[in-house]
């Protein structure tokens, strides 16, 4: 994977505006980038918009119980009405880790819920730590079916660089062997429960071609390159003091500052990046500091964006020049657009008339997870839509919180049929792939701009045929298998969440093979301006089923590798 021999050319050591190289964002890519960029002896400056976080120590509601809090966790009705997007994710012990739209607010042409975490690990803190390949098919499906533009690169490609980073993170799941979802190399693997290990079993036997696992995460079952293990708490979302997940700041930033080449800055906001115009290069980025909104300029030979798809984005638009009047490097005029995020909130719910003498003890940080089914062979095509979708689960059995409300009386009696089990139910929901189109896109506003002076962003996206005809199916297929397992009281779902729901947003800066219609080359390299990468969730080029965190990790490392041997090529 490269030569580990150093890059020889480095910055004074005096100069504390010039280095080898700058990482826009210190969240999951950005960490990898500051990481991978720092091993290979590049003095590295990290620029973070949001506050320092401090792994363990400014993780202060980690250890309390519910009862610590004033509200006993829940948000108030003043906090909901003045951010209620902010609200409906996080609550009184992860509120810290959430921007405040109403601090940081943005326009919404149509509905898009823009979830932000604007701190020293951005959402590394607060991510759901699903960890899942993309597969062939997700690779070659632009090409095939024609929507959107070819991949630059394949599976064969990345394989490797998947290979890299779940060795690096440690990933607890188990190999399946299922061409829809490539396995790679595990932790022990957390177990299902007996309602789950059921369903699972009916549907391989129902349904060729059908996979359900336990889902691939990073939370550490044993103990991991100096991490965890994890504690199975479920509090992952407010910073874990057991290192027991992977995050920038528990894992990447900690490597990249331990080489002595990192140098981390947060409350800067980078505003846009500069183009020579003489060396066809970037040369540097502006930043505002957050707190004292002083101007300040920093330089390097190359940059990496990793600021998050959308706020990636915004910031090549702003950066404007001679050479570049619509944004950095968009002379194919796809800056900004063929925005995606999955599309959920169709799903449903069912319980189980048995294992009435089983029961299941501790928590666990996932569930279990069906990949992608349908359009993966010409016995699974559908004539009404392209690509497909995954489904995420879970089974439990209820118990008081379940049935507290729905039984009357009090004493002993009321005590007995609370603490009385009630059935194992068993939800399962669907996160489908979103075709990149066009009209799906970031822009700036020509006359709003925020508290610093830069132009608020602008979001437009809405769902298309493709889409809706997915989510009918998906709704019937869910409903299919749970009831040829035999569950009961189907109570299934359907509704159109705003884009951004799911936090997977991406594509807006996209790869390619044309410089005519892509923004970046097959090493998520600017085709326009070759010192400029982007390796967040911006640079995808489709969407896939998967949740995509892994694959942004793995790209990450790929192209850092790549940008320092054409340094050491004097190419860069």
């Amino acid at each position: 994977m490269g030569d580990p021999k150093q890059v020889n050319q480095q910055p004074s050591g005096n100069d504390t505006h010039h280095f080898d190289a700058i990482v826009i964002g210190s969240g999951i890519s950005g960490g990898w980038a500051a990481k991978e960029l720092c091993e290979k002896g590049l003095k590295t400056l990290v620029l973070e918009r949001g506050r320092n976080v401090e792994h363990i120590k400014d993780y202060k509601t980690a250890m309390m119980s519910p009862w610590h809090f004033e509200h006993r966790l829940k948000p108030t009705h003043q906090q909901v009405a003045e951010d209620p997007l902010k609200y409906a994710v996080s609550d009184e012990a992860t509120s810290q880790f959430y921007a405040s739209n109403k601090e940081h607010p943005y326009i919404q042409e149509t509905p898009f819920n823009w979830i932000r975490g604007y701190q020293v690990g951005g959402r590394s803190i607060t991510w759901g730590r699903q960890c899942y390949r993309y597969n062939e098919i997700d690779f070659e499906a632009n090409l095939k079916d024609g929507h959107g533009v070819d991949w630059p690169i394949r599976y064969s490609d990345l394989a490797p660089w998947y290979d890299y980073v779940e060795k690096y993170i440690g990933v607890s799941g188990k190999s399946e062997g299922c061409p829809a979802l490539p396995d790679g190399d595990y932790l022990p693997a957390m177990e299902m429960n007996c309602v789950e290990e059921h369903f699972a079993d009916k549907v391989k036997s129902a349904f060729n071609g059908r996979t359900v696992t336990i889902g691939r995460v990073a939370n550490l079952t044993r103990g991991w390159n100096g991490r965890g293990p994890c504690q199975f708490r479920n509090l992952c979302s407010r910073g874990c003091p057991f290192t027991g997940y992977f995050s920038s700041n528990a894992a990447t930033l900690p490597s990249a500052a331990s080489t002595g080449n990192l140098t981390l800055k947060a409350d800067s906001i980078v505003t846009e990046i500069i183009y020579d115009t003489s060396t066809q290069k970037a040369k540097g980025v502006r930043v505002i500091d957050a707190v004292t909104n002083q101007a300040t300029e920093y330089f390097a030979r190359i940059i990496f964006v990793n600021a998050s798809a959308i706020a990636s984005a915004a910031i090549l638009l702003n950066s404007v020049s001679a050479s570049f009047p619509t944004g950095l490097g968009n002379s194919s005029g796809q800056l900004g657009h063929n925005l995606m995020d999955h599309f959920h909130g169709t799903g449903a719910t069912a319980t189980f008339d048995g294992f009435k003498d089983k029961y299941f003890s501790g928590r666990r940080p996932v569930g279990i997870y069906i990949p992608r089914y349908r359009n993966v062979s010409p016995e699974t095509t559908r004539k009404d839509y392209v690509r497909g979708f995954g489904l995420q689960g879970s089974g439990t059995r209820d118990g008081w919180k379940e049935q507290g409300e729905s039984i009357s009386g009090f004493g002993k009696k009321f005590k007995e049929q609370v603490t009385k089990p009630g059935p194992w139910t068993l939800w399962l929901g669907g996160w489908g792939e979103t075709l990149p189109y066009f009209e799906n896109k970031v822009s700036l506003s020509k006359d709003q701009k925020d508290k610093w002076g830069v132009p608020l962003v602008q979001l437009f996206y809405q769902v298309h045929e493709n889409e809706e005809n997915m989510r009918k199916d998906m709704q019937q297929s869910i409903e299919e298998m749970l009831s040829v397992a035999g569950f009961n009281n189907i109570n299934s779902y359907s509704h159109q969440s705003p884009g951004g729901s799911a936090i997977h947003e991406m594509g807006t800066v996209r790869m390619g093979r044309d410089p005519k219609t892509s923004v970046l080359n097959g090493y998520n390299q600017m085709h326009d301006v070759k010192n400029v990468f982007v390796t967040d969730g911006a640079c995808m080029t489709s969407s896939g089923t998967a949740n995509p965190s892994l694959t942004y990790m793995a790209l990450t490392a790929r192209a850092c590798n790549y940008a320092v041997e054409e340094m050491k090529k004097g190419n860069l």
